[in-house]
């Protein structure tokens, strides 16, 4: 495969930032774009000379080597669905649904058909974390602690739970995936809302959520986020080993021990490019470093559905292990 040929579900922000990193390389031609809002669709097509395509069958039709599924947490199942039914590789953007089901059956089909799969947890490819990881790699951790500090995004969907899934699911899965690859999986987690939603038109979600976390390697840690500021203030974690503090997200890295302080910045481009490099090199046989595919991001998405839960019903939640594909 010289080129790998690209279609886009969705049209909104996250696609034209994947659509502006596809068009930088040689190898890659956007053939496609399809969105429920023909005018998005439109728009996008033409800053990359791809077609627009009126639904996801007419855009399969194109004899594509890769669809990209950026669509709302409640528009997820049916695409993906049919995206692995035609044979194509597949990209998702997080959080891959709004329930445990529906990511747990598109994750067997992945299985039984041996796809190529990504998610779009970025942040595991940046230098940054690549440098944390190194770090704890033989400094078992001892506690942890995430932040996600932002504001109500500008879309209709995101405040209503039964569309977004909530802070926890659509934003902080960033923060529980950086967890996991950091320090390993959790098991039981215990969460509260504060059940005041943001002042947004509609909104139902806890405008904050504080969580405990308890990790197999004998970590403990918390997740706090609010989405009641009027900026993205902070999203990340901090790290605490023997004769260790570690900070990391988005904004770098920020080491200090008896050798004193150090600090990296961050790069998000940088992240958000090698995610998508490294899956179309995966599709085109020409390389294997996809760091999230569809079942390790399942993993993400189950642990942010099981802090969702217990902090709507206030009781601690174990981590329910996955069944093994085809049962």
């Amino acid at each position: 495969m010289r080129v790998c040929r690209v279609g886009l579900v969705g049209a909104g922000g996250v696609a034209q930032r994947h659509a502006r990193v596809l068009a930088g390389f040689d190898d890659v031609r956007i053939v496609g774009v399809t969105d429920v809002v023909a005018e998005a669709a439109a728009r996008l097509a033409g800053t990359t000379e791809a077609r627009v395509f009126a639904d996801v069958p007419a855009l399969l039709s194109a004899d594509l080597d890769a669809v990209y599924v950026c669509v709302p947490p409640f528009a997820h199942g049916e695409t993906e669905e049919a995206v692995l039914a035609a044979g194509a590789a597949l990209f998702v953007e997080k959080p891959l649904a709004l329930d445990r089901e529906t990511a747990t059956r598109i994750d067997r089909l992945v299985e039984q058909r041996g796809a190529v799969t990504a998610v779009g947890h970025y942040w595991r490819y940046l230098a940054a974390v690549d440098e944390a990881r190194l770090i704890l790699a033989d400094r078992p951790a001892r506690l942890v602690g995430g932040v996600w500090l932002d504001k109500v995004p500008p879309v209709g969907w995101w405040p209503r739970r039964d569309r977004s899934g909530g802070p926890i699911v659509e934003q902080a899965a960033h923060v529980l995936d950086l967890a996991r690859y950091l320090v390993g999986e959790v098991t039981e987690v215990w969460a509260v809302g504060n059940g005041t939603p943001p002042d947004v038109d509609g909104a139902d979600v806890d405008g904050a959520t504080a969580a405990a976390l308890r990790f197999a390697t004998g970590a403990v840690g918390t997740l706090g986020t609010t989405c009641a500021l009027g900026w993205k203030h902070r999203a990340g974690l901090e790290v605490y080993a023997d004769g260790l503090a570690l900070s990391v997200g988005e904004d770098g890295l920020l080491v200090r021990d008896a050798d004193g302080e150090r600090r990296m910045p961050g790069d998000l481009e940088q992240g958000r490019t090698s995610v998508d490099r490294a899956f179309v090199d995966a599709v085109r046989g020409i390389g294997a470093d996809i760091r999230v595919p569809y079942a390790e991001g399942l993993r993400t998405h189950l642990l942010a559905l099981a802090v969702a839960e217990s902090a709507v019903t206030g009781r601690p939640v174990r981590i329910p292990p996955l069944e093994p594909a085809g049962v």
